[in-house]
């Protein structure tokens, strides 16, 4: 299966539509344009209980990418500091409410719950990963930062990012196609 993905990278554009997404594979990798919002596990707290309570959210998750990311201070001179990705399954209890309002896509690192993946197939989303560890460079993407809701949250505020050729690589897909799997049988598969 990932023998067939091509190395050159898909450029995208948020927001994102239904049609793209669906064409997204595994292993392929993404340049993100436009814009992304940072949010942790106390936004995504926050914002899982206005949808229980039926209140309007602070932003549009329809066709948005979220980040999973809490940006460091930005030095002089600098439009933000460091933004590197932070573990992906401390959000995983949120997510598919967050999926089902149209979210289309979600970066940060490591494995989601079977919960997240099947809410990414039933609403057409996909997560990304984005590399551990190369925050500082990450951090050269961002073109724009405001901080849009939350502020009382520090750096686990929800950010609004503009990015340009924000670099991710498809974890999970709308197939159900799961890179972290298919890593581990190919590797079984060559020892």
């Amino acid at each position: 299966m990932l023998e067939n993905i091509s190395m050159t990278p898909i450029r995208l554009k948020t927001p994102v539509t239904d049609d793209i997404i669906k064409q997204l594979r595994i292993g392929q990798k993404v340049l993100i344009n436009g814009f992304l919002y940072t949010g942790r596990d106390a936004a995504h707290a926050k914002l899982v209980a206005l949808i229980d309570n039926g209140q309007d959210l602070p932003i549009t998750l329809n066709g948005q990418i979220i980040y999973y990311a809490g940006p460091s201070p930005a030095k002089p001179g600098r439009i933000i500091g460091s933004v590197g990705p932070t573990t992906s399954g401390r959000m995983d209890l949120y997510a598919p409410k967050l999926i089902a309002l149209g979210l289309k896509g979600m970066v940060g690192k490591g494995k989601r719950s079977p919960e997240v993946i099947k809410a990414i197939k039933q609403y057409n989303s996909v997560y990304f990963a984005a590399v551990g560890g190369a925050a500082a460079l990450i951090s050269k993407t961002v073109k724009q930062c405001e901080v849009v809701a939350y502020p009382e949250l520090g750096p686990e505020a929800i950010y609004r990012l503009a990015v340009e050729d924000f670099p991710v690589i498809v974890v999970n897909d709308t197939q159900g196609g799961d890179l972290y799997e298919e890593g581990i049988k190919m590797y079984a598969a060559t020892s």
